[in-house]
């Protein structure tokens, strides 16, 4: 698959790739170096994202509802505004992760390791 010049893959190398509003829906990104990467308002729905390096990426409005992000690395992302609704985010690393205003409906969470400095303000979920 070919997005905005990227091939899209599992175990892809996408450090600093310009995916802002992309349509990467059901992509299998397992694995994936997405480190710094932008994907401001992309449509990452029902994406496999498991173990994927996502440190330090934009996914400010980001569509990721029933997403698989175990195990991911989600350090320094921000994740402002974004849909994370039925999304699996069991064992994902979220220390300095932005979820301002994020939707966490459903969502799983569980973590091994620590939350430490991450921003959730305004997040919505289940109560």
């Amino acid at each position: 698959m070919n997005v905005n010049g990227y091939e899209i893959y599992a175990g892809a190398d996408l450090r600093g790739a310009d995916l802002i509003y992309a349509n990467l829906r059901g992509a299998d990104l397992s694995y994936a170096n997405l480190r710094g990467a932008d994907l401001s308002g992309a449509n990452l729905s029902d994406a496999d994202l498991r173990g994927a390096d996502l440190s330090d990426a934009e996914l400010i409005d980001a569509d990721l509802r029933g997403a698989d992000l175990s195990d991911a690395n989600l350090r320094g992302a921000n994740l402002r505004g974004a849909n994370l609704s039925d999304a699996n985010l069991s064992d994902a690393k979220l220390r300095g992760a932005i979820l301002c205003d994020a939707n966490l409906d459903g969502a799983k969470i569980s973590f091994r390791g620590d939350l430490v400095v991450v921003h959730f303000t305004k997040v919505s979920g289940d109560e």
